[in-house]
């Protein structure tokens, strides 16, 4: 089910028509506005900070590219595959992903991926990534290796040492092509794509894999991406029908179409969880999302159940403290879908008080 204050228009318009047709404004068949009539129920006109709700499907998931699509891992080291991880499994940065020959292949941190052996002397952007992990990993402190720094120096050639003793390999300071493997952070594996014993070519996928952060991907009807910007508030209901925060953190710019004729294009939109431990392991589970936009605030705004149709448009039907009533032609903003209120721009003032129907 989508909402939102397009759609949340229409809905007036149709229980408008559908409630006693559209109320003519002729000031020939209009009754006379001095004329008295029976008390009603009515709402006062006020000053409110409104918010529109977009209501849509989407799937709990694990993050990971720009583009949804899972992380490949890239084998570079020849050999036969003695050790490979589970589907489910959450590796670190700094721990060993995969084994070849029994020789460890390690993750690391960082967005250049791994394409040459490093030694003294080398630079780059690898060298920096390099040189990153092994301070944040611990095997040299800032005083002794700059984090930043792009040059493969005597401080990084020993942090790496050090790195190779822990994990029983020749203390060479230097960085086998194979030996490790940069990728932006943490990752969960989504499926072993190599088979434990087969041979290792180098330039082969051994794994897909995600980050381990959790989202919310929804595919969004294109017409409503003007109506969400990044950083706006999201509730998430998981199937278990408990409830979590979320943010909006980011909005594709392509709109596409699932291919059949009836489709209209969307695109998609992400949403963080500000409780990630609230999903528990859940993945690709169906959720249901209600994305709260900014809206406006202090705006002139009546019940959406006081408007009427007119000819042409909309309007109220507003209570003098005489007792005398008076349709007024109102221009219709911003609906707040959850607490049932719209903006309205007209001859009114906060504080007139509008017919409603009676409860």
């Amino acid at each position: 089910m989508r909402k939102s204050w397009l759609l949340a228009g229409a809905a007036v318009l149709a229980a408008v028509t559908a409630a006693g047709g559209v109320v003519a404004m002729s000031s020939a068949k209009q009754a006379p506005s001095a004329a008295l009539v029976p008390s009603v129920n009515t709402a006062k006109v006020k000053r409110r900070n409104l918010s529109a709700v977009v209501f849509q499907y989407g799937t709990l998931t694990y993050r990971a590219r720009s583009d949804g699509s899972p992380y490949a891992v890239i084998n570079q080291a020849s050999g036969t595959y003695t050790t490979l991880p589970d589907d489910g499994d959450k590796i670190d940065c700094g721990d060993v992903l995969y084994r070849v020959d029994d020789n460890p292949v390690l993750l690391l941190c960082g967005s250049t991926p791994a394409y040459r052996s490093l030694s003294k002397g080398d630079s780059g952007p690898d060298v920096t990534e390099l040189n990153t992990n092994l301070v944040h990993l611990g095997y040299a402190t800032r005083a002794q290796l700059d984090p930043s720094s792009d040059r493969f120096s005597a401080a990084t050639a020993s942090a790496l040492e050090k790195l190779q003793s822990r994990l029983g390999h020749d203390q060479t300071g230097s960085l086998d092509l194979g030996q490790v493997v940069f990728l932006p952070g943490p990752l969960r594996i989504s499926q072993t794509t190599a088979t434990l014993g087969s041979t290792a070519h180098p330039g082969v996928p051994v794994v897909q894999a995600t980050s381990t952060s959790r989202q919310v991907q929804v595919q969004l009807d294109a017409s409503q991406q003007s109506s969400i910007t990044v950083g706006e508030h999201a509730q998430i209901t998981l199937p278990d029908n408990q409830t979590t925060p979320g943010m909006v953190t980011q909005i594709g710019t392509v709109a596409s179409s699932s291919g059949s004729g009836s489709s209209s294009p969307t695109i998609p939109i992400y949403i963080t969880l500000k409780h990630p431990a609230a999903a528990g392991s859940l993945d690709q589970a169906p959720v249901q999302v209600e994305i709260t936009t900014k809206g406006v605030e202090s705006a002139l705004s009546v019940p959406v159940t006081a408007i009427v149709g007119r000819a042409g448009g909309f309007a109220v039907e507003v209570v003098r403290a005489s007792g005398q009533r008076k349709l007024v032609a109102v221009k219709l903003g911003l609906f707040d879908d959850a607490d049932g209120f719209v903006q309205v721009e007209g001859d009114l003032h906060e504080g007139d008080r509008v017919v409603v129907p009676s409860s």
